[in-house]
């Protein structure tokens, strides 16, 4: 029986084909990039066959010892061959490839390998083939897969895991927040995803990242949609932005980050009730103490005899204003909420359009403008009043969408990704971007959307030319406004005093309104340009890092004629 078994293999082995035979000769496992080790499963001890060759003329095994894996779907190996024979299972092993031994442990044969005879014409040679460590190319398979009907390997890309490739044009940059960064909603992320993208699609990268979808909103100025998904079971954002980077249908993702309005940087008091028509505030004593010091200060009086700011919008991303206050009456153009709790007016909101557009007790600067009244803010936040990066971003994509000319962010916070890349495109189709300095102070690092260099950085001085004390500095603070004690509008057709770069910034807005009226042509940097160049000096000589180019001179401005102003990059950029 055992000469019988000997001449058919020899008969086998003599039957290959040259070409075949050639081919093999030529393959080791060491230098063929395409093999790897199989990795699948524990090591078990076995001699592995590590090189096979095999000539017509001559059969022929050379082996070498070798440990190699030897269960699941890497069994050990009776020698390789490129691409599929390097024996189907063995070494004691269940597997695609490997062999060195009979089907599941001793020179058999099974499948299309050739690490042994066929099975069921010559039974196995125990002592021929030494079981154990085989080498396979990379897509290994199951014999559960192994297509026996037509005595084939499954097609070997799509029994391979499936790659995600890329569909999404990537973002420059990383999302990962810095480290220690706490202005971040901790159990969110937000995803930017392309129109283009399915239902299906966005439901598996739901389930590809264990996430919790919350929110979607197509946004027109970057012509994708935005997702605000939940992390349901603790992992920390950045882990869960690496992952989402790495997926081939994500544009951007990022954290949901914080802001805060920027009003009295530290509450030592509560804001003063008073009434426009006594005129300050206690004994009136100096200038500071006059309630409404900034319409004398940047020359509103002036200004308004040649513009008023008439039919320009202003988008005030902010808390909820009141639009019943008398200050306010006829002047809210439309409004909208991206928020989904109940809208209640508030104070921050009602005082910053009131500052642009006043016109009952109060002047504003802009007494003839427009608001677009756009709440991103909930007043109960964990920290005060606080927005995140989805509703700011509503509100900007909205503010654009309806016309506005101007957008007035009096808040502050992280330099955020998505915002920034908003902020360049409402740029680029014409609008000015205005916003507070902030009010953290000195020492503080610069903070946006102030610091961002699309936008124009507004810090605040009191009635007697003084720097607020709580202003934060920087290269990029470009002019500075009144924001000291300043009366403002609150809810309920009251009014109370108050302090902020906040109140500053919307003074700009309303200058830059005034100055859209007498030029509509002006673009966004001509505005910056004109702004800076009419003020009024303050501090160290030039630009500087506490006024910037100094006080805001509103009828200046406008009457300054744009063909004589230089156009240059914002400051310290």
């Amino acid at each position: 029986m055992r000469a019988i078994r000997t001449v058919i293999l020899a008969i086998v082995l003599a039957s290959l084909p040259a070409a075949f035979a050639s081919d093999v000769s030529a393959q080791t496992n060491d230098d063929n990039p395409k093999y790897r080790k199989l990795k699948n499963g524990p090591q078990k001890a076995g001699t592995g066959s590590r090189r096979f060759a095999v000539t017509p003329a001559a059969p022929s095994l050379a082996t070498t010892p070798r440990q190699g894996p030897s269960n699941a779907a890497a069994g050990g190996g009776g020698g390789n061959y490129p691409p599929n024979r390097g024996g189907y299972t063995g070494g004691g092993g269940r597997g695609p490839y490997g062999g060195g031994g009979n089907y599941n442990g001793g020179g058999g044969f099974r499948g299309p390998g050739w690490g042994g005879v066929l099975p069921g014409v010559v039974m196995g040679l125990p002592g021929a083939l030494p079981p154990g460590g085989g080498y396979a190319p990379p897509g290994a398979y199951d014999p559960d897969d192994y297509d026996y009907r037509n005595n084939r390997l499954p097609n070997r890309q799509a029994a391979r895991p499936p790659k995600q490739q890329r569909t999404a044009q990537r973002r420059p940059g990383s999302g990962v927040p810095p480290a220690n960064e706490q202005r971040l909603v901790p159990d969110e992320v937000v995803i930017e995803l392309p129109n283009t993208t399915s239902a299906q699609a966005v439901s598996a990268l739901e389930q590809r990242h264990n996430l919790t979808r919350l929110q979607s909103q197509p946004m027109q100025l970057a012509g994708t949609t935005f997702y605000r998904w939940r992390i349901p079971d603790g992992r920390s954002v950045s882990t869960v932005v690496r992952a989402l980077e790495n997926d081939g249908t994500v544009s951007s993702a990022q954290p949901n980050y914080l802001f805060a309005l920027q009003q009295q940087a530290e509450a030592k008091a509560e804001p003063v009730k008073a009434d426009p028509a006594d005129g300050a505030v206690g004994k009136p004593q100096s200038l500071g103490e006059k309630v409404q010091y900034g319409i004398a200060k940047m020359r509103l009086g002036e200004a308004h005899g040649v513009a008023k700011g008439n039919k320009v919008l202003i988008a005030v991303i902010d808390s909820a204003v009141d639009p019943d206050h008398p200050e306010l009456a006829g002047a809210i153009a439309g409004s909208y909420d991206t928020l989904d709790t109940p809208l209640k007016p508030h104070a921050h909101g009602t005082a910053i359009a009131a500052l642009i557009v006043a016109h009952a007790k109060l002047t504003g600067t802009a007494p003839g403008a427009q608001v677009l009244a756009i709440r991103a803010f909930d007043p109960a936040g964990s920290s005060g009043a606080e927005a995140t990066t989805f509703s700011i971003l509503r509100g900007l994509d909205w503010a654009v969408v309806n016309g506005a000319r101007i957008i007035n962010m009096s808040f502050a916070g992280p330099a955020d990704p998505a915002i920034k890349r908003g902020l360049e495109a409402a740029k680029k189709k014409g609008l000015v971007l205005i916003a507070a300095a902030g009010n953290a102070g000195a020492k503080s690092p610069p903070l946006y959307p102030a610091a961002d260099s699309n936008v124009i950085a507004v810090t605040a001085t009191d009635a007697d030319d003084n720097l607020f004390e709580g202003a934060n500095r920087g290269k990029h603070i470009a002019v500075a406004a009144p924001g000291v004690n300043l009366m403002v509008a609150i809810p309920d057709g009251g009014y109370q005093v108050s302090t902020g770069t906040s109140y500053s910034a919307a003074g700009v807005s309303g200058i830059a309104a005034l100055m859209l009226e007498r030029n509509p042509r002006l673009t966004p940097e001509g505005v910056r340009a004109i702004l800076m160049l009419t003020t009024k000096d303050l501090g160290p000589k030039g630009h500087d890092d506490q006024f910037g180019a100094g006080l805001t001179d509103a009828y200046r401005a406008v009457t300054q004629d744009p063909a004589a102003v230089r156009v240059t990059s914002a400051p310290g950029r």
